[in-house]
């Protein structure tokens, strides 16, 4: 059994044994100003922008993390696993997990040296001006008249894209303003270049471009003079410098950075010959049927308009008057024919009831009229006295008699 202490035995949390390690390489100044030399593995880029990586070695490895405010530095780096780097930073503890790491301030490629330092700090002063920003930079057009182009009339690259700008835009005028691209007298011969070219030529858009090279030869296109000239550009700039790993301070400057100097003239020009002319056509079939649908409502119009001259037009008022004319004349005739007939029949009815009242009608039934010499009509026998001649009408024609006897009595 065991017996108990008579001193209290110190015991710490894992917490507070981690929190003594980190104060205690976190208080060396040795370790808090460290360079270290090796190679990337495990690179991982989160969307919060910090770097995470670890350095590695034959012999060891060490855990890396770069926040995002300077990993922002090195954003046009190639950072990938593989890369030979040197950093600066100073060593921590990561309490959860109680292992320690290497907080990264200053991250280049390894062999760079001074120069990679110069870029960052040039990088880093550009940047704070406002000349990288995004909201600055202005937009390619689609349909580029004249293109400029600042490099050296002797490199590959310059007929690469004269190539690339032939096969896809030979409408374009291309201008050159020879320069050339490494070497001490490169910088101020750029800048130059790009004043002639936005001063005489006034280019809708400028190619700045040269092919691939080490950090050294690409020095011209890291130059502070160089950078603002292609800020100060009137004409929009698109860089075009070394490989697609390649990135120097004009591409962060430019307009539009293209990974390589072909790639600059495929970018300047976004609509080829061949869209040109699919467009056209598609503009010409457009404005086609623009005017067949403008033909066709004037020729509607017209139409409207020759209708109302007909509906108003003196001779198709005669027609119509003519028409009501005839109708007239008709109903006319009509009721003409009408009143005839009436006046037919009531003739017929008057003709008829005269007939029957005519004395003639009375002859035709056996009747006669005797009438003296004179006309006068013998109603009786005393007007007819013996030995009178008389007249006597009959239904056919009339006789003529002498009245040989009278009688006065009535039968």
């Amino acid at each position: 059994m065991l017996q108990p202490s008579l001193f209290e035995i110190p015991r710490l949390s894992v917490t507070e044994f981690t929190r003594r390690v980190r104060r205690l390489l976190e208080g060396d100044p040795a370790l808090g100003d460290v360079w270290v030399r090796a190679e990337i593995s495990n690179f991982s880029r989160p969307s919060s922008g910090h770097l995470y990586f670890t350095l590695k070695d034959p012999g060891a490895s060490l855990r890396c993390v770069m926040w995002r405010s300077d990993a922002l530095r090195v954003r046009g780096l190639d950072l990938q696993d593989g890369l030979s780097v040197e950093v600066h930073g100073k060593i921590t503890v990561y309490e959860p997990s109680g292992q320690y790491q290497l907080v990264v301030d200053t991250l280049r490629p390894a062999g760079a040296g001074a120069l990679f330092a110069e870029f960052m700090r040039l990088k880093a002063m550009l940047e704070a001006e406002g000349l990288f920003d995004i909201e600055r930079k202005r937009e390619i057009g689609n349909f580029p008249r004249v293109i400029g182009i600042v490099t050296s009339p002797t490199g590959a690259a310059l007929q690469d894209m004269l190539n690339v700008l032939r096969r896809r835009l030979p409408l374009a005028q291309v201008i050159l303003a020879p320069a050339p691209v490494q070497g001490a007298e490169a910088p101020a011969a750029l800048v130059q270049a790009l004043k002639r070219l936005n001063d005489q030529a006034q280019p809708d858009l400028i190619l700045l471009a040269r092919g691939g090279g080490s950090i050294e030869d690409l020095w011209a296109f890291n130059d502070e003079r160089v950078v603002r000239a292609v800020v100060a550009s009137r004409a929009p700039v698109i860089s075009g410098v070394g490989h697609e790993t390649d990135f120097t301070l004009v591409d962060f400057a430019a307009d539009l950075r293209a990974p390589t100097p072909t790639a600059a003239a495929e970018l300047a020009t976004p609509l080829t010959i061949l869209d040109l002319a699919g467009a056209l056509r598609s503009d010409r079939q457009r404005l086609d049927d623009l005017l067949n649908r403008q033909i066709d409502q004037e020729r509607a119009r017209l139409e409207s308009i020759n209708m109302e001259l007909r509906f108003y037009s003196p001779a198709r008022r005669l027609q119509t008057e003519a028409q009501r004319l005839d109708d007239l004349t008709h109903r006319a005739a009509r009721a003409l024919t009408h009143s005839l007939a009436l006046e037919t029949a009531g003739l017929r009815s008057l003709s008829r009831r005269l007939e029957a009242l005519s004395p003639l009608a009375v002859l035709r039934r056996g009747y006669a009229v005797v009438t003296r010499p004179d006309g006068g009509i013998i109603q009786a026998a005393s007007q007819a006295p013996v030995g009178a001649e008389l007249h006597v009408r009959l239904a056919q024609g009339a006789l003529k008699v002498k009245v040989n006897q009278s009688n006065m009595e009535e039968t």
